[in-house]
C-alpha cells in the first residue's frame, strides 16, 4: 500500500496543472479554468488534486519516510513540465515545495500520537501556502484563494475516514504497524 500511495501523490501534481489548464466550467484567458466549490466560489481545477496530495504527502512520509515525499514532488515537477506551460510548472513547483515543508513541520510532532489532528492541521497550513503562492506566482492575484481553500479543505475533510482506517489497520490486534513493519504489504 505505501507504494501505491506514493505514485498517487506524484501524478496529482501533474494531474493538478493539466486539469487547471484543460478542464473547467470556464476557462479564463492568459488564467486557469475554474469549477465551483462551493458557497458562491469558484477554484481553479486543479484544487481537488491539490487538496488530495496533501493527505496523500502525509501517509507518504509516514510510510516511506521524507525523502520520498521531496523525491516525488521533484518527479511530479518533472513530469508537469511535459504538460503544463513552464510558468505554470514553476509555480506549481514552487508552491508545492514551501506547502508541503510547512506541512511536514506541522504534521511531524503530531503523527504518532493524534494521526487525525496532524493530517487535518498539517493540511489545513499547507493548503493556505500553496493556494497563496500558487495564485500570485502563477496569476500575479489571489482573487480565487477562497475558492481555493475551500475546494482543498473539502478534499481533505473527504480523506479523514480514509486516514482514520488506515490509522486502525496500522494497530491491529497483534500489536504490529502493518505498513511500517512490512512496507509492501
Amino acid at each position: 500500500m505505501p507504494y501505491a500511495v506514493l505514485v498517487a501523490f506524484l501524478a496529482c501534481i501533474p494531474a493538478a496543472n493539466w486539469l487547471i489548464g484543460n478542464v473547467g466550467v470556464r476557462c479564463i484567458p492568459d488564467g486557469p479554468c475554474i469549477i465551483p466549490v462551493g458557497f458562491g466560489l469558484m477554484a481553479p481545477s486543479g484544487v481537488l488534486m491539490i487538496g488530495l496530495a496533501l493527505v496523500l504527502r502525509d501517509l507518504v512520509q509516514r510510510w516511506l519516510g521524507i525523502r520520498w515525499v521531496i523525491g516525488a514532488i521533484l518527479a511530479g515537477a518533472a513530469i508537469s513540465a511535459l504538460i503544463a506551460p513552464p510558468a505554470l510548472v514553476v509555480a506549481s513547483a514552487t508552491a508545492f515545495l514551501l506547502s508541503e515543508l510547512a506541512d511536514t513541520a506541522v504534521y511531524t510532532p503530531l503523527a504518532e500520537r493524534r494521526l487525525m489532528l496532524a493530517v487535518a492541521l498539517s493540511s489545513l497550513v499547507g493548503l493556505a501556502i500553496d493556494g497563496a503562492v500558487f495564485l500570485w506566482l502563477a496569476f500575479g492575484s489571489l482573487a480565487l484563494l477562497p475558492g481555493q481553500i475551500v475546494g482543498k479543505a473539502m478534499m481533505v475533510a473527504v480523506a479523514m475516514p480514509v486516514i482514520w482506517w488506515i490509522r486502525r489497520l496500522e494497530h491491529h490486534p497483534t500489536g504490529r504497524n502493518r505498513f511500517r513493519d512490512n512496507p509492501i504489504g
